[in-house]
């Protein structure tokens, strides 16, 4: 069942921005807001577990010891955390691991057991352990403070890949993405609860400099605030990126000018509010234009720390229900200023959304056709496997020295006691 609703989230929420929920949107942004209140059971169940994700103080939530429903072939999938925060990893335990993988559930490898991980299948090429330190959900910036909390610990790498999924711009910017997801998400009761709280970063129109602002709700205790609908009303109504994506999506009927207006005019994009018409496509594209510059804001903080902390850093985009499927229809990329930012600022980055795209024209197969080969909403095992071998040579290229299989050494000086495992 949790599958249905992944696929039914993907699906709403890259939507062209003229999309409404079956024409019948007629809530007011508030009332929206009052309806995200989350029952109390359903925050018992997620503090007490088990459950996929657990709480985090700074982060908002991590990931936890569960068995979803939504794998391959309506299969559960093993998903299981090490007492370090890393999603379990088997190959190679007792290697120095110089790789450590940021980013959202493309990272973490939702919908898959912890074996068939892209990581994982990129480790047993190297022949050294891939550490996974992705989330679902979590947006770049999130991601990005996932990053600077555990290379500040003994789990430091230093090698560095850092991934941007999707919508993880505009993640980026809310102050709890729950308020976003709750009309289409399943929570099962409080086993799939996440996206609560958490720090995020927004424009002060004042100095039109972007902040970074912490998690509001950072104890265990506090998460009940979310049971309340004024609460939730009080500390939302002026967020005005989740306005803007609630209204793109359909779920609101108005927008409240006197909110939009000053960012738009932070951002220069005038917005047309006679053209009812084109007004949520109006909100889209604002929307697109507030999330990408915050991206490009938090990839210089990205870049920096690893500069500081002599770091080489691989920068991976995919976002294979939007950018990639402009590709493939050969149309403009929303996310175009991203690829120009990477290249001005002399990045080191991989783009699998071009990947795909070439790949997809050796078969005699529709894209989307092509696209069920690989994808169940996220990755299946199969579109692990191809992304791990995808991204192998840009991985390589970071390694000194070079991985054992790329050393070409004599085999028969090969000192393998390093990598058997005891199993008596």
């Amino acid at each position: 069942m949790i599958r249905f609703w992944i696929l039914v989230f993907v699906y709403l929420t890259f939507q062209p921005a003229h999309f409404e929920m079956g024409q019948q949107a007629s809530r007011t942004f508030e009332q929206y807001l009052r309806e995200s209140a989350v029952p109390q059971s359903t925050v018992n169940t997620y503090l007490k577990g088990p459950a996929w994700a657990q709480f985090d103080p700074e982060l908002g939530y991590r990931l936890w010891n569960y068995l979803p429903s939504d794998g391959i072939d309506n299969s559960a999938t093993l998903s299981t955390v090490q007492e370090n925060g890393a999603r379990t990893t088997f190959l190679y335990p007792r290697k120095t691991c110089r790789i450590n993988a940021y980013g959202d559930s493309f990272t973490q490898c939702h919908q898959v057991s912890d074996g068939e991980t892209w990581e994982e299948y990129l480790a047993g090429h190297l022949g050294e352990p891939v550490r996974n330190f992705g989330m679902g959900g979590y947006g770049v910036y999130q991601a990005y403070r996932r990053m600077l909390r555990e290379e500040k610990t003994d789990l430091a790498a230093p090698n560095l890949i850092f991934y941007i999924w999707g919508d993880d711009h505009i993640r980026s910017l809310l102050r709890c993405r729950h308020a976003i997801i709750y009309p289409q998400w399943d929570h099962q009761g409080g086993r799939m609860f996440h996206n609560n709280f958490w720090p995020n970063i927004e424009l002060d129109l004042t100095t039109r400099q972007f902040m970074e602002k912490e998690n509001l709700l950072n104890t265990r205790e506090s998460l009940y605030h979310m049971t309340d609908p004024q609460w939730m009303v009080e500390h939302l109504k002026d967020d005005v990126a989740l306005q803007l994506f609630a209204y793109k999506l359909g779920y609101i009927s108005s927008l409240d000018k006197s909110q939009i207006d000053p960012l738009a005019q932070a951002l220069q994009f005038p917005i047309d509010w006679k053209d009812e018409s084109t007004l949520r496509r109006q909100a889209g594209l604002l929307l697109d234009k507030y999330s990408l510059e915050g991206t490009q804001y938090i990839l210089q903080k990205v870049k920096e720390f690893a500069r500081q902390n002599q770091k080489k850093l691989l920068v991976v985009l995919f976002d294979p229900y939007r950018a990639m499927q402009q590709l493939a229809r050969n149309e403009p990329r929303y996310d175009q200023p991203i690829l120009d930012f990477l290249q001005k600022e002399n990045f080191n980055y991989f783009d699998m959304n071009v990947v795909h795209v070439e790949d997809s024209k050796k078969y005699n197969l529709s894209f989307q056709e092509y696209m069920k080969e690989y994808f169940i909403g996220h990755y299946n095992p199969r579109g692990n496997h191809f992304f791990a071998y995808s991204l192998k040579d840009k991985v390589i290229e970071m390694l000194d020295p070079k991985p054992l299989p790329y050393l070409k050494k004599d085999p028969s000086t090969i000192d393998v006691k390093g990598y058997l495992l005891d199993y008596k």
